[in-house]
């Protein structure tokens, strides 16, 4: 057993997926998908939930470049194809992972491509659609009058579609290690097999 991820990790972590869910159920609410809060409550909790959000994020990325975790999600080429291989077939030949985890070492390549992609396009992207949709009454006097709410909403939208594939998908790669549950329980306890 490794201990792999700190009190603070695990704790981000489920705060971020927490926020997230919240933001998407609230979101899809304002976009009329379904009712649950109703439309005004949905856009206030939304909106709070998004400022909530960006000062979590805030205090993450604090945290990383103060502790050196920010060398977790530097991207590598080293073994990506066999990372690439591995998830195509050789998990379902019960084929070892080719980049086990380590308390230095905790994401493989593929994961560091993604959570780069998503750190630096996507995560922005959205926060930047989202506070341009949260301050649309002073667009006008921001000099934004050019516009279009439904052009930024639509983009908006698009981004949390984006972000539920990410969902998604994160939590099925949860179910591939040596039983289903490994993953998770390690993002609970921080203890990995």
């Amino acid at each position: 057993m490794l201990y792999i991820y700190t009190r603070y990790e695990r704790f981000w972590h489920w705060l971020q997926a927490a926020l997230i869910l919240c933001l998407l159920a609230t979101g899809f609410e304002v976009h009329g998908t379904f009712t649950l809060l109703g439309y005004k409550r949905a856009v206030s909790v939304h909106a709070w939930l998004g400022v909530t959000w960006l000062i979590a994020f805030a205090f993450f990325i604090f945290w990383i470049a103060t502790t050196g975790e920010w060398k977790q999600y530097v991207p590598t080429t080293k073994k990506m194809f066999e990372v690439m291989r591995f998830y195509a077939y050789g998990i379902f030949l019960g084929a070892p992972h080719p980049c086990p985890k380590t308390a230095e070492v905790k994401h493989n390549p593929l994961q560091r491509l993604t959570y780069l992609v998503l750190a630096t396009f996507l995560l922005p992207f959205m926060m930047v659609t989202g506070l341009l949709y949260y301050s649309y009454n002073d667009w006008a006097s921001l000099g934004l009058g050019g516009l279009s709410l439904s052009a930024v909403a639509l983009a908006h939208l698009i981004g949390a579609f984006a972000i539920l594939v990410f969902l998604v998908v994160h939590v099925y790669m949860t179910t591939t290690g040596h039983t289903p549950l490994a993953h998770v329980q390690a993002m609970i306890t921080g203890w990995e097999r």
